[in-house]
């Protein structure tokens, strides 16, 4: 009893967070999807991070509030340099947002090659610690998951292509620092993936269950098997995506509809 006591005090801070990821990024997935620009969340983030980086290089700790105005900073002007690419030269924006994300990735080996905890330092971003979140993490995020629901489901029409990029980038600055890189990926791109051919509006109510059911599932199949819990959530997400892809009928119509709305 203890024990089952120990594993539920830790994975309802993990669940939240996930939960907190969701509720802007599948909406924020579905976007990104319709626009052509998957990888732009890979490279903010990879952006995000390598704020974090900078700001520990001077002796900032990763969780103050010197490292959250680095990592904003840092994918503000990320997002700001993609909205004038994306209006001068839209014909190779996914290109240019592929050489961002590896000019900031090797950016964060180059700073850390000195680092003798360099190494756990750049797989706690990719793969975050979400079994680890802490309260003021929770709080942050939740004020600013707050935040992106008021813009982005009542203001969305007004907010244009800068806010849209703005919008991004403050989300996944703070969902990087909770999650990691690879399930900020995953939580915008699977759900859009896995829905699209379902009728339009039912994608967003899908995605969210899909997002949603992918974070229980594999916190509890990493407490059963003692794996690490981002990588399990991440095949969970993709397997149940991939029922969930099958099980769609409208063909590509409803991404079609998107990209033509």
């Amino acid at each position: 009893m203890n024990d089952l006591y120990v594993d539920f005090s830790i994975l309802w801070p993990a669940l939240i967070a996930g939960c907190l990821v969701a509720i802007s990024h599948v909406p924020l997935g579905q976007q990104v999807l319709s626009r052509g620009i998957v990888f732009i969340d890979l490279a903010i983030a990879q952006v995000a991070a390598l704020g974090v980086i900078v700001a520990n290089h001077f002796q900032l700790p990763i969780e103050g509030w010197g490292a959250q105005v680095a990592a904003a900073a840092a994918a503000l002007a990320g997002a700001l340099l993609l909205t004038w690419t994306e209006k001068k030269r839209p014909e190779v924006q996914e290109a240019l947002i592929g050489i961002l994300f590896v000019l900031a990735s090797t950016a964060q080996i180059l700073l850390l090659a000195n680092d003798p905890h360099g190494g756990d330092n750049l797989k706690d971003l990719l793969a975050g610690q979400i079994l680890w979140v802490s309260n003021a993490q929770l709080i942050r995020t939740a004020v600013l998951t707050a935040v992106f629901a008021l813009a982005w489901f009542v203001w969305r029409e007004k907010i244009g292509r800068i806010g849209f990029y703005v919008l991004f980038a403050l989300v996944v600055t703070a969902s990087v620092q909770l999650v990691g890189v690879y399930l900020v990926f995953t939580t915008l791109i699977v759900p859009a993936v896995a829905t699209y051919r379902h009728l339009r509006r039912r994608q967003l109510a899908y995605g969210y269950l899909l997002a949603v059911g992918s974070y229980v599932v594999g916190l509890a199949v990493s407490v059963l098997t003692d794996m690490p819990s981002s990588p399990v959530i991440v095949w969970a997400m993709a397997m149940l995506g991939l029922l969930l892809h099958l099980t769609g009928r409208n063909g590509s119509n409803g991404l079609v509809a998107r990209n033509g709305h």
